[in-house]
Order: C-alpha cells, then sequence, then structure tokens
C-alpha cells in the first residue's frame, strides 16, 4: 500500500468529497470496503481496465495531521498482459493511475516521486535500535 500526500494547504475531503465515486469514475464500481494495513479501504474487485485484477482506496487518517490517499493496485505482471495483447491496456493502466491520483492529490507524478523520495531520505536519518 502507498500513501499519498496532497498538495500544500488542501485537504482530502476539500479534494474529492466523494472519494468512492471519484474510484468507481476511474476504475468501476466498488463492491464494498474491507480494512488493509490498518486503513478502511474500498475494493473494486472487477477493475475496468484488464491489467488491474483489484483496486484497493481509502483515506489514511493520521489524527492531528491531514488526512492521505492510500491506494494499493494489484496488478497482472507485464509479460502475461503484453502475451494476452492488452498492451494499449497496460498504456491506459498506467495513464488512469496517474490521472486519478493527480485528481485526488492536486500533485502531478514527479512531485509525488519526489515527496517519496525525500520521506525515505528522512526516515534514512532515523538511528536503529541496538
Amino acid at each position: 500500500m502507498k500513501e499519498y500526500k496532497m498538495r500544500r494547504g488542501e485537504y482530502l475531503e476539500e479534494r474529492v468529497p466523494d472519494l468512492q465515486a471519484k474510484i468507481e469514475e476511474y476504475f468501476g464500481p466498488v463492491a464494498g470496503t474491507e480494512e488493509f494495513e490498518g486503513v478502511e479501504m474500498y475494493v473494486v474487485e472487477d477493475p475496468s481496465n484488464p491489467v488491474f485484477d483489484r483496486i484497493l482506496a481509502g483515506r489514511s487518517d493520521y489524527g492531528s495531521k491531514k488526512d492521505r490517499l492510500a491506494v494499493h493496485f494489484d496488478e497482472r505482471p507485464a509479460e502475461e498482459v503484453i502475451a494476452a495483447g492488452q498492451a494499449d491496456a497496460a498504456a491506459e493502466a498506467v495513464d488512469l493511475k496517474n490521472e486519478f491520483l493527480l485528481e485526488v492529490t492536486g500533485r502531478d507524478a514527479k512531485s509525488r516521486r519526489e515527496s517519496m523520495k525525500r520521506t525515505v531520505e528522512d526516515s534514512d536519518d532515523v538511528p536503529e535500535e541496538v
């Protein structure tokens, strides 16, 4: 599962008041919810794009901090997708993910990558317990 921050000064609830509807718009009907790594997530069991096997997305609550978008994409292996002649679907899947994340978080792929790099670098500064 990956978590994505919102753009500075923005909140998930303000950007996307109906997260379930936004998920359905991009990926297909939501079959229900389930807890995944401690987060209540919407589940798309049969995504409209054949590259995805299953999609989980929800709001990760951080109490006093800003909420984050939490997502988990179960995807078929690239070799299998290409062998099935669905290379176009694979390209569309990448576009769908990027457009969804941009619309929900307000951050483009480059900004999200840099933010994740900073998060990893910051965690490297924390000494391991002896």
